[in-house]
């Protein structure tokens, strides 16, 4: 039944403009996923794979058709669930295969974290990866962040106090490894390191915390050997991820750190142009978005910056920037972690109390708000991917909703239980108890989805 939730907010966000440097994107490539055969997961079917953080390109976009149009009342159809341990990184598939990483806690702040690799048709475990750890200092101390990144042969997993390990993806034999605070001087942020590692050609580039010499640096993918480092200046790198897109006719790195969203070259680190934007607390989570020549941003604190991007002129403009510091008295939005969607001259995102929020893209102008999709909560999160003219939303309380998100408002068509929330949150959800903070995989008609003792496996597909 399709419920339209939906309260009209007008508001519109002071205008601050400041000229900068280059910047001009290109629509990122589709990917096509054909029906799959209705007795589930088809191996030689052409189903697109999901092997990074977002997906393909980091695009929070799903591209498959046959897709279901709502939820069986008796729920999803699980093909299967197998036990992790904690994290709160996602999944990534590629290949027939489910990529995870996982931490158990030994004694105090002693412990394993783990990467393993699962059949996707089946759960069954192919191997495993484990290394010994000390969680010493860091905050909401579960497990690991980021996501797998997975290029072809071989898989790159990231651990939560700056362990990079490069393994086999068919075996999961180390391949080679990088301690970002033994081997590069790394200084780990209260929250630990969560930007999944991103591949470039040749190169696997890595936001590197509080490292010397630089905060950002790109590696040969193959040996680990470094090729680059840049961003001395900076005191934090935030817990953003990486992100690279097709602008002005070059691939640009972008970096978004708790002073400025800089744009870098990604064959040799050098800058392209740098907005400031300060950010309190170093929250810069959400993923910079960009569609057509417009680059969005957004924080819990200090709120959102529109850049205009112009290649022609070789400039970048803020055509807007929030002023306000406050995560209750909130201008257009303060997203945390859910990265938004900017569309077709729209912004949707999640605000600093769980209000899903539609902004007009050039000007900020709020056109509404809903807390359907989450509850009114301090940090409230749900994570909102494209499946057509539609989105699938996963919240926080291990909810999953098909909804349409257009300028005159939300519309739910149906929603039901992905997985329960285990992560302990006491004093953020509205009505205590825990959290699910994991962004889920869509892949081969599929959504994969984990918590903090198990992930599953759910067609999406009609059957």
């Amino acid at each position: 039944m399709r419920r339209p939730r939906t309260s009209s907010m007008p508001e519109r966000n002071q205008v601050n403009v400041t000229n900068l440097e280059l910047k001009n994107p290109s629509s990122a490539i589709a990917l096509v996923c054909f029906a799959l055969l209705a007795s589930g997961w088809a191996r030689d079917s052409a189903a697109e794979d999901w092997p990074e953080w977002r997906g393909e390109g980091r695009r929070g976009v799903w591209e498959c058709e046959n897709v279901i149009e709502e939820f069986a009342p008796t729920g999803l159809n699980f093909k299967w669930r197998a036990p992790v341990r904690g994290g709160y990184s996602g999944p990534a598939v590629a290949g027939g295969r489910v990529f995870i990483t996982d931490y158990q806690r030994i004694q105090a702040n002693r412990g394993v974290e783990r990467a393993l690799a699962l059949e996707s048709d089946t759960g069954t475990v192919i191997w495993t990866d484990e290394w010994t750890t000390q969680y010493h200092g860091l905050n909401r101390d579960i497990g690991p962040r980021a996501t797998p990144t997975v290029d072809g042969e071989r898989v790159y997993v990231l651990g939560a106090m700056g362990m990079l390990r490069c393994l086999s993806a068919a075996t999961g034999e180390l391949i080679w490894k990088l301690d970002f605070v033994e081997e590069l001087g790394a200084e780990l942020p209260i929250w630990g390191v969560c930007g999944s590692p991103i591949i470039d050609g040749d190169r696997l580039i890595c936001y590197l915390p509080g490292a010397p010499g630089g905060m950002v640096g790109a590696f040969d993918k193959f040996t680990g050997e470094p090729l680059w480092r840049s961003l001395k200046h900076i005191d934090q790198i935030g817990y953003g991820q990486p992100v690279i897109y097709d602008a002005g006719g070059a691939r640009q790195l972008v970096v978004w750190h708790p002073e400025s969203v800089t744009a870098l070259m990604p064959e040799t680190g050098n800058t392209i142009w740098d907005a400031p934007f300060e950010v309190r607390s170093g929250l810069t989570i959400a993923q910079p978005v960009i569609d057509g020549d417009l680059l969005f941003v957004s924080s819990f604190y200090n709120g959102s910056m529109m850049l205009q991007l112009d290649a022609a002129e070789r400039e970048v403009t803020s055509l807007w920037k929030g002023t306000s510091t406050s995560e209750t008295k909130t201008e257009g939005l303060h997203a945390l972690m859910t990265t938004p969607v900017l569309r077709e001259g729209y912004v949707y995102g999640i605000c600093s109390y769980g209000q899903l929020r539609c902004l007009e893209a050039r000007t900020g102008l709020r056109l509404w708000e809903t807390n359907e999709a989450t509850e009114h909560a301090r940090w409230a999160t749900a994570f909102l991917v494209r499946n057509g003219d539609r989105y699938f939303i996963n919240n926080d309380r291990g909810e999953l909703i098909i909804a349409h998100l257009t300028p005159e408002g939300y519309d739910e068509i149906s929603r039901t239980h992905l997985i329960d929330p285990t992560t302990p949150e006491s004093g953020v959800r509205a009505s205590g108890g825990p959290v699910n903070w994991s962004h889920p995989a869509y892949a081969g008609g599929h959504i994969f989805a984990r918590n903090d003792r198990e992930i599953v496996c759910a067609s999406l597909v009609e059957e």
